[in-house]
């Protein structure tokens, strides 16, 4: 292996779950020889994820399962966040309607919390997570809860999850059901808030770690908002060009194909008079056109094109689609 490969000088890899390690009950190809190979080069091993439906202990369960290397308390889950700040806002006893699965409920449980599984019992917070099972009946008990006073925490938002048959609806779809009938956000726990990325490298130990995600708004945000690296791995959601459309705080430092380029040598991006250069291909910003130069196949190229459309445009809160030109290389 090269001397200088991506991992140098991080020492802790912090792992996103659904569309980096697996989808849906399948690993994604080479992800788990990837995340077995880290203990051989000194780096450290840790599973951030907001999917509130499984115990640490279950998840972690099912990773050996797969093969990878993984001890409970290497996952730390936002169900694991959601009971935290259940913990840091209300005193113990404290009845909570619980939208989501036991595991959830496990969770509020062992910060002393009581569950409760009607609005009639007049909770004083409902907190909302992931259950593939969850119906119609459950998120309606949640807004009669809310809308009758009771506080309103959600594990996670994000809007999708992958599956092994594709893209399904995620908890912040049925956060979204629940807010159409309340009228007002709701208070969110884990991704992308920092503090579930904080507490994972607390356990670890690491001073320098590296988020590995396949989510923008989630994933990358939640590395950045923690002041960490981040890299974009596109087995999952998100996309080279989304990324290249992303908003600042959404930016990854690092953009790769799938986990086994973690051992690799990033390829070096290269400014020179607004000219941007990685690899082979380059990019150039002109009156609000992006020309790349190279092949749409090459991650190279939409790397230099990220590099050149965040410069000329380094401040932005919302999603920036540039006019795209692609040319052959001469």
């Amino acid at each position: 292996m090269p001397s200088e490969t991506l991992l140098s000088g991080f020492d802790a890899v912090l792992a996103d779950l659904d569309g980096v390690v697996y989808a849906g009950p399948n690993p994604i190809p080479g992800a788990i020889d990837a995340l077995g190979g880290l203990a051989g080069v000194d780096v450290k091993l840790g599973y951030v994820t907001n999917n509130a439906s499984r115990t640490p202990a279950h998840v972690a369960a099912h990773l050996r399962e797969l093969g990878a290397p993984a001890e409970d308390d290497q996952v730390v889950s936002s169900a694991q966040a959601g009971a935290a700040l259940l913990a840091g806002k209300f005193p113990q006893g404290s009845k909570v309607l619980v939208v989501g699965s036991a595991a959830l409920v496990r969770e509020i449980e062992l910060v002393g919390m009581t569950s409760v599984e009607s609005a009639e019992e007049r909770p004083d917070v409902v907190i909302q997570g992931f259950d593939p099972q969850l119906g119609w009946q459950a998120l309606a008990e949640a807004a009669f809860a809310i809308n009758a006073g009771a506080a309103w925490i959600a594990t996670n938002t994000d809007m999708t999850i992958p599956q092994d048959r594709g893209i399904a609806p995620g908890n912040g779809t049925m956060v979204a059901a629940v807010r159409a009938a309340v009228d007002h956000d709701p208070l969110v726990a884990g991704k992308p808030e920092a503090p579930l990325f904080h507490t994972a490298a607390r356990r670890l130990g690491a001073r320098k770690p590296l988020v590995v995600g396949d989510r923008l708004d989630t994933d990358i945000l939640g590395g950045n908002n923690a002041g960490m690296a981040t890299a974009l791995v596109l087995t999952g959601v998100d996309s080279a060009e989304s990324a290249l459309e992303a908003r600042s705080a959404e930016r990854p430092r690092f953009i790769i194909a799938s986990l086994k380029e973690l051992y690799q040598p990033y390829p070096e991006v290269e400014h020179d008079a607004g000219r941007v250069t990685c690899g082979a291909a380059a990019a150039a910003v002109a009156d609000g056109v992006l020309t790349i130069t190279g092949s749409q196949d090459d991650l190279n190229a939409w790397r230099a094109g990220c590099a050149a459309w965040w410069a000329a445009v380094p401040e932005t809160d919302t999603v920036t689609g540039p006019r795209l030109v692609w040319k052959n290389p001469e």
